[in-house]
């Protein structure tokens, strides 16, 4: 039987993808400050100012002055606020209330659950509210809006009434949050 041919053990051609990787890579970097350069109109060659400063014509004195860097001073700069007083707050605007339909309200989270899930079998999405009241402990309410207008609250509670599940309009103001 013939022995098959020796081949070398290890990797052929790494070197080379290293090598184009670099050279790919200064050449990328020669390429992109040649267009940096030429987009700014910088020329590096030429000595002196910049190439697109204008050029002096040579009856202008070289010792001429240089421009100063404007100063500014802060308290003059900003608008003359003496008076000191804040602006005058505009007057809170009323705003409509927020109605509510009340589908129920009870003390264990289990049925205000199966209330929810028969809303929403019925395509309409309700809230549980839970908060605590003097005397009567935790309850969760049921609760499905906010109406912008008693013509949708009152669309709503038709569907309800036709599904017999009763509920109560509740008309909620909102409050108005102070700003600093």
């Amino acid at each position: 039987m013939a022995k098959p041919a020796f081949r070398k053990s290890g990797r052929s051609g790494g070197g080379s993808i290293f090598t184009g990787v670099l050279i790919g890579l200064i050449v990328g970097a020669i390429l992109a400050v040649g267009v940096a350069l030429w987009a700014t109109g910088i020329n590096p060659f030429k000595l002196g100012k910049h190439a697109n400063a204008p050029a002096q014509s040579s009856a202008t004195p070289e010792s001429a002055t240089p421009e100063t860097a404007p100063s500014f001073d802060f308290y003059k700069v900003l608008p003359d606020n003496t008076s000191g007083a804040l602006p005058s707050a505009a007057a809170p605007v009323a705003s409509a209330p927020l109605l509510y339909l009340q589908a129920g309200a009870f003390q264990g989270a289990d049925e205000a659950d199966n209330l929810k899930a028969q809303l929403a079998l019925l395509g309409v999405e309700s809230v549980i509210q839970t908060s605590e009241v003097a005397d009567k402990g935790v309850l969760h309410r049921v609760r499905i809006g906010p109406f912008r207008t008693a013509d949708e609250a009152n669309r709503t509670r038709s569907l309800l009434a036709q599904n017999n599940i009763p509920v109560t309009l509740v008309k909620e103001v909102p409050t108005q949050q102070e700003t600093p």
